[in-house]
C-alpha cells in the first residue's frame, strides 16, 4: 500500500490447504509486507513432509516476530484431530493409509511449527481463521469456504465459537457436505448442478441456525453464480491469510 509503513509485530500467516500451500507476511493492521508465495500441495504428506514443504515455501519471505497457520481439518490446542486431506496416498478422495492416519492422529502441528521455523506458533481450523478476517461482530455469523473440501465458522458477536465438523455431517442422500459440495463433486457434475446443491447447502444452514450473515469464500466461491440472498456475502480467498493476524487476537479468537 502506498504510503503505508509496516508495523510491528509482523505475523507470518500460512494458509494449509488440499491442494496449495500459501504464506505472507502481515503487519500490526493486518497488511501484507510481501507477496503471497504458493506451491502445489503434493501427496503423500506425513506431518514430517508437511513441516519440510512449509518451511521451504516460507523461506523467501521476511522475518516475521510469530506464526500463525490455518489447517484444513479440526485443530484443538495447536493438535491436530483429524486431518482429511493428508491421510490419503494421492490427495483429497483418494485411498486412506492407515499409517498417514496414525502419523496425523494428535500430531503437535503447532509445537513442530515453532520448533522449525523457531517463533511462537498458533494453528486453527482454516474456516475459522478466514471467518476471523471477515465477520463484522454483529450477531451470529457463518462462514462457509469452498475449496477442496468445505469448511465452516460460526462467531457470536465477532466471537469464535466452539469448531463443529459439519463437512462431515450427512447433507444430502446421505452423502456429506465434503462429498456434495466439494471440488470432486464439482467437476463430476459441473457448475450449474454444483450450484444447485450450494444454494440448497446454504438453505440448510439458514434453517438450522438462524444465522444473521454468512460469508462464503475459498477458491471455489468464485464460481457461485448470482445471488444467494442479502444475508450472503462473497468474500476474497486471501482472507485465508489475513485472519491470520486475528488468531493473536484474543478478543477474536481463542485456541
Amino acid at each position: 500500500m502506498p504510503g503505508h509503513k509496516p508495523q510491528a509485530p509482523f505475523t507470518l500467516a500460512i494458509d494449509i490447504g488440499g491442494t496449495g500451500l500459501k504464506a505472507s507476511v502481515l503487519d500490526a493492521t493486518g497488511a501484507m509486507v510481501a507477496d503471497r508465495v504458493v506451491v502445489k500441495t503434493t501427496y503423500p504428506c506425513p506431518p514430517s513432509k508437511m513441516i519440510d514443504d512449509l518451511a521451504a515455501l516460507v523461506a523467501p519471505l521476511p522475518p516475521a516476530d510469530r506464526v500463525s497457520a490455518g489447517f484444513p481439518g479440526m485443530v484443538r490446542n495447536g493438535l491436530v484431530l483429524s486431518a482429511p486431506h493428508f491421510v490419503t496416498l494421492h490427495g483429497p478422495g483418494t485411498t486412506i493409509d492407515p499409517g498417514l492416519v496414525k502419523q496425523w492422529a494428535a500430531f503437535d502441528l503447532a509445537g513442530a511449527l515453532a520448533a522449525r521455523l523457531g517463533k511462537p506458533t498458533r494453528v486453527a481450523n482454516d474456516a475459522d481463521i478466514q471467518g476471523a478476517a471477515v465477520v463484522k461482530g454483529k450477531g451470529l455469523e457463518l462462514v462457509i469456504t469452498l475449496g477442496t473440501g468445505v469448511g465452516t465458522a460460526f462467531f457470536y458477536d465477532g466471537r469464535l465459537l466452539p469448531h463443529l465438523e459439519f463437512a462431515h455431517h450427512p447433507f444430502l442422500k446421505g452423502d456429506t457436505y465434503n462429498e456434495q459440495i466439494g471440488d470432486a463433486a464439482r467437476k463430476e457434475i459441473g457448475n450449474q448442478r454444483w450450484n444447485k446443491r450450494v444454494r440448497k447447502a446454504v438453505a440448510t444452514f439458514r434453517a438450522l441456525s438462524f444465522f444473521d450473515h454468512c460469508y462464503i469464500g475459498g477458491g471455489n466461491a468464485k464460481k457461485i453464480h448470482g445471488t444467494l440472498g442479502s444475508d450472503v456475502s462473497m468474500v476474497d480467498n486471501a482472507a485465508g491469510i489475513l485472519g491470520g493476524i486475528r488468531l493473536w487476537d484474543e478478543s477474536h479468537i481463542a485456541v
